[in-house]
């Protein structure tokens, strides 16, 4: 029983490691994922290895074809806009309950990371603003006090479309994103929920605007054929820089 118990657990802990580098972008989209690779990466056995994948297949991190193998998910713009369209829904309705349910205590939180948005927007500073950014969706949902509205949301796989389909030209933070949380954040503030979710609704909105959903991402620059393999390509350093990266817009 201690053996079954150390088993599921390194199998979670493998799952959890391997899920984070899929999010994070360090394995980029169409790359094939080989048992071999991720046994040596992940310091499990080719056991564990096929249980974390069937689990990841399962929730869609990953695809397994046969004669292909298992690979990174790639995304067609239409399974990508369909995902965004239900992270604007989502979202919306998780603001509008945060309007309705966040604590005193939650909504100085909200109050600080703001103010953090706007020194790092002042000082130029990307990758604080994309941490502030990141915090500030976090809280909001935190705040709604709504689990069900919340697994819908972390089960959407908004992460990898982002990465697949950013803009790494575009300028961060996109023109007219800080004005949109302080409207957010007015709305939450003020108790007005219809209104926390129609400035939810349009900020999410006009981010997805932002994204390259017209172009094939197998033709973009720095963009994977087929034909790419081996797991742990590490991300371009401009992809880096741009704090582009962002689980929020």
């Amino acid at each position: 029983m201690g053996a079954a118990k150390g088993s599921s657990t390194r199998g979670d802990q493998a799952y959890g490691t391997l899920r984070s580098l899929l999010l994070s972008g360090d394995i980029k989209p169409n790359t094939r994922l080989t048992e071999a690779d991720l046994t040596q990466m992940l310091n499990v056995s080719r056991g564990t290895v096929r249980s974390v994948l069937a689990r990841l297949v399962q929730e869609g991190y990953v695809t397994s074809e046969i004669n292909r193998g298992v690979r990174t998910r790639v995304f067609s713009v239409a399974e990508a806009a369909d995902i965004l369209e239900a992270r604007e829904v989502l979202e919306a309705a998780l603001a509008g309950k945060a309007a309705e349910r966040a604590t005193a205590e939650e909504i100085r939180e909200l109050r600080g990371i703001l103010d953090g948005m706007r020194e790092a927007q002042r000082q130029g500073d990307q990758a604080a603003y994309s941490r502030g950014n990141r915090s500030f969706h976090q809280r909001i949902k935190e705040a709604a006090h709504q689990e069900t509205l919340a697994r819908a949301h972390d089960s959407l796989l908004y992460p990898l479309v982002m990465r697949q389909y950013r803009n790494l030209s575009a300028n961060h933070p996109r023109k007219g994103s800080l004005e949109e949380h302080e409207a957010i954040f007015a709305s939450v503030l003020t108790r007005n929920p219809e209104a926390a979710s129609a400035a939810m609704r349009h900020h999410v909105a006009s981010a997805r605007q932002a994204l390259l959903l017209e172009y094939n991402p197998d033709n973009r620059p720095g963009g994977h054929g087929p034909d790419d393999a081996v797991c742990g390509t590490a991300p371009a350093a401009d992809e880096k820089a741009t704090g582009g990266d962002d689980a929020a817009p």
